[in-house]
């Protein structure tokens, strides 16, 4: 135990420093980059410019590994199922068509058009269509993949995830009334959708409270199926391994535990026992252990690694940020329509 101190220290220092600068009021008015990205950036620099003495590196793994996990479940207490009634019939068809759909697409243009690792694909397909970095991590250890693959993938949601923070108001501003949309239809658009819970809450409350109440929640619901789709991927990728096709056995399921620990606090949540005080705090510290390890996935990535990989991810990004903004558009006007 006391081998994971030093590492443990750094990565948390990290983290300190990231929410320090996250909170600069020049960071807040150009970038608006959450402490989990500035975490990962100043990891990686740390990382390639220093190299990391072996003491550290039980620390370090320890983050990425353990203190990632206590974090995603401890997410639970961001979300409550009421939040999945809240957001209505329209709201949920529309999350989970545009994140199936999405997940699918962006592995198929992943691999199929670009060429990348199988786990690259996972990972930059989880990251679009359910919560960026987040999922990026919390799907990272399901398909074993190395750190500069993550790394990468966090990029490429950050990327674009940043351009719809500033380009749906936009679009909604100039083009809103062309398309149909009111203030609810724009939020239920833009929270399943965009990519980070920030940009989301960003993106809008840029147009008003009622479009940010609705896009928060969508995205929330959205958010809370990264523990269905994680189970999924562990069977799917599972059965695949399988040997010319003999049955798959538990102990050959990468199951992701902390995924029932997430579904569970969820549902304390949802069940209102816990202070509102104390789950405030709770999630604070949540935010920072999130931190804590992408600082320590920053750490663990060798740049060197990410310019092998070249600029098919952003590519492959990029086409899944447009099939998001025009399939997106699409889905909330059919369903509308229908359950409207």
């Amino acid at each position: 135990m006391v081998k994971i101190i030093p590492g443990l220290i750094l990565a948390v220092f990290i983290a300190v420093i990231s929410f320090f600068i996250s909170n600069l009021e020049i960071v807040k008015k150009t970038v608006n980059f959450s402490p989990l990205i500035i975490a990962i950036l100043l990891g990686v620099l740390v990382g390639n410019l220093w190299k990391i003495p072996d003491s550290l590196k039980p620390g370090v793994v320890f983050s990425l590994k353990r203190v990632l996990r206590i974090a995603i479940v401890f997410l639970g207490f961001r979300l409550t199922f009421q939040n999945v009634l809240d957001v209505g019939l329209e709201g949920l068809i529309v999350d989970t068509v545009m994140l199936t759909s999405t997940f699918l697409f962006g592995v198929w243009v992943s691999r199929k058009l670009f060429g990348l690792e199988p786990e690259m694909s996972y990972l930059i397909a989880s990251g679009s269509s359910i919560c960026g970095a987040s999922a990026v991590l919390a799907t990272a250890p399901v398909v074993r993949s190395e750190m500069h693959h993550a790394a990468m993938a966090v990029a490429t949601v950050t990327i674009f995830g940043t351009t719809s923070m500033f380009v749906y108001p936009l679009i909604y501003k100039f083009f809103g009334s062309s398309l149909g949309f009111d203030e609810v239809l724009y939020g239920i658009w833009t929270g399943a959708t965009v990519h980070e819970v920030a940009q989301v809450v960003a993106a809008g409350f840029a147009i008003s409270d009622t479009a940010g109440n609705t896009a928060t929640i969508a995205k929330l619901t959205r958010v809370m199926m990264l523990a269905p789709l994680l189970l999924t991927l562990s069977f799917y990728l599972a059965k695949k391994s399988a040997v010319h096709g003999a049955g798959v056995s538990l102990r050959d399921i990468p199951i992701p535990y902390f995924v029932f620990g997430f579904i569970a606090m969820v549902g304390v949540n949802s069940m209102h026992v816990i202070p509102e005080n104390i789950v405030h705090y709770i999630r604070v510290v949540d935010g920072f252990l999130l931190t804590v390890a992408m600082a320590a996935m920053g750490l663990e990535t060798n740049i060197n690694k990410m310019k092998g990989v070249g600029m098919k991810p952003i590519y492959s990004a990029l086409l899944i940020f447009i099939f998001l903004f025009f399939v997106g558009i699409i889905t909330v006007k059919v369903t509308h329509a229908v359950f409207g």
